[in-house]
């Protein structure tokens, strides 16, 4: 799953040993825990770092937290601009009120206002929030322009080596924690600073332990570097996966992954990681955001995995519970057991109890709407079915065929199903 790792300067392994000190200042080391649940389910040792579990939620606290004490000192802390809709504001919020520096945290107008009241929290009087931008590439340019006119530090996400040094420390911790080099390790993969931080670091002090490397489907900037041997930035991204979905790599972190191939980058279709999450969250109790389970979620594509001892690095946990409708519907259209039709019905007396009839015991009606009554002999029926395995749902439309109802399988068709459902 991976070329041989090169040489590293053990000057790197030194400076993340640095960061891990100071970085207890803040908190302990986030739990290595081995899951009983998907170890028996892939006949593997699995283990989950995670770093759901710091005080901001994300692995996010230790880059901003690194970068940040290289450059604030008790006599002059400083100010300190970033421009983030979510775990890196957190993480710079926090950092800010440790340190007693200023901070101005620059966030998109339409960021949810979770988010921001989090934010706050963490930052309390230390931080304040400027909301600008429809886009976050508006976002960005704008606090970068703000940073300059004050000469205030910019402290970028993932494309610093200060920040992928901190990240390192979540490498350092595992392997004091599992007493030992892992088999695999799968990383979930958005701008490249956490990734870049622990193979570097494993490099040098577990050269053995390969790496699988998991983005989302519609936000695969890692893969699309790797393919062209330089960061590129992808024409569009699917923003469903928001602490991954990043248009273009790190250029510093892609210096460190540019050994790896693309074969060793495992994509996520956004749909089938809500049922990752839900997994997760009904098995588990584990709340995991849709970047937090990105490592769990590629388990099943990494091949035969029996008797290996893996890490799936969970990255955070901030999830709104508000998304989690949208995130079964998700689901369960991955998974085949809720479908959207549009059927035409017949306008007659009982036609509605001819259709009733056909459903199976295990079939709900979710949705039923008439979307035109105007005709004389049909209407138009926006349908959802939800049942409890995929096979019901094809028996179903064998019925529907068989009765001679005419009908359109829509659960797929992005145009129709953003404009019905």
């Amino acid at each position: 799953m991976e070329n041989p790792a090169p040489s590293t300067a053990p000057a790197f392994a030194a400076l993340v040993r640095n960061a891990e000190t100071a970085i207890r200042d803040l908190f302990e080391p986030t739990p290595l825990q081995r899951n009983d649940h998907l170890s028996a389910r892939f006949g593997a040792d699995i283990w989950l770092k995670r770093e759901d579990l710091t005080p901001v939620r994300s692995y996010k606290l230790r880059g901003a937290f690194n970068a940040m004490r290289k450059r604030a000192t008790p006599d002059a802390p400083g100010h300190f601009v970033c421009a983030s809709a979510g775990n890196h504001a957190q993480g710079v919020a926090f950092a800010c009120r440790h340190f007693g520096a200023k901070g101005t945290i620059f966030m998109p107008v339409t960021t949810p206002r979770q988010k921001i009241d989090k934010t706050r929290v963490f930052g309390g009087d230390a931080i304040e929030i400027v909301l600008t931008g429809d886009y976050f590439d508006q976002t960005l340019a704008a606090s970068q322009a703000f940073a300059a006119r004050q000469g205030a530090q910019f402290l970028p996400p993932f494309d610093s080596a200060d920040v992928i040094e901190g990240q390192a420390t979540v490498a350092l911790e595992m392997l004091e924690q599992l007493g030992g080099s892992p088999d695999l390790v799968v990383l979930p993969v958005g701008g490249g600073g956490l990734a870049a931080g622990v193979t570097r670091y494993f490099a040098d002090k577990a050269p053995a332990t390969r790496f699988a490397f998991a983005e989302p489907l519609g936000g695969a900037s890692l893969q699309a570097a790797l393919q062209q041997g330089a960061p590129v930035a992808l024409p569009a991204v699917d923003t469903f996966v928001d602490g991954a979905a990043v248009a273009r790599i790190g250029a510093l972190p892609f210096e460190t992954l540019r050994r790896f191939s693309p074969q060793d980058v495992h994509l996520a279709p956004e749909d089938r990681i809500c049922g990752t999450m839900l997994d997760m969250l009904n098995h588990e109790g584990v709340v995991l955001e849709p970047a937090g389970a990105l490592a769990i979620d590629v388990l099943g594509d990494l091949g035969d995995l029996t008797g290996q001892r893996v890490v799936c690095v969970c990255s955070g946990g901030n999830f709104d519970f508000e998304r989690l409708p949208e995130v079964k519907e998700r689901a369960q259209r991955f998974s085949g057991v809720k479908k959207y039709f549009v059927l035409r019905l017949p306008q007659r007396p009982g036609a509605l109890r001819d259709f009733l009839q056909l459903l199976g015991p295990d079939d709900d009606v979710a949705r039923f709407e008439y979307l035109k009554k105007s005709a004389r002999n049909f209407g138009s029926i926006l349908l959802g079915i939800e049942t409890t395995t995929p096979e019901n749902l094809t028996t179903l439309k064998a019925r529907l065929d068989g009765a001679g109802f005419v009908y359109r399988d829509i659960t797929n068709d992005e145009i129709l199903s953003e404009l019905l459902v």
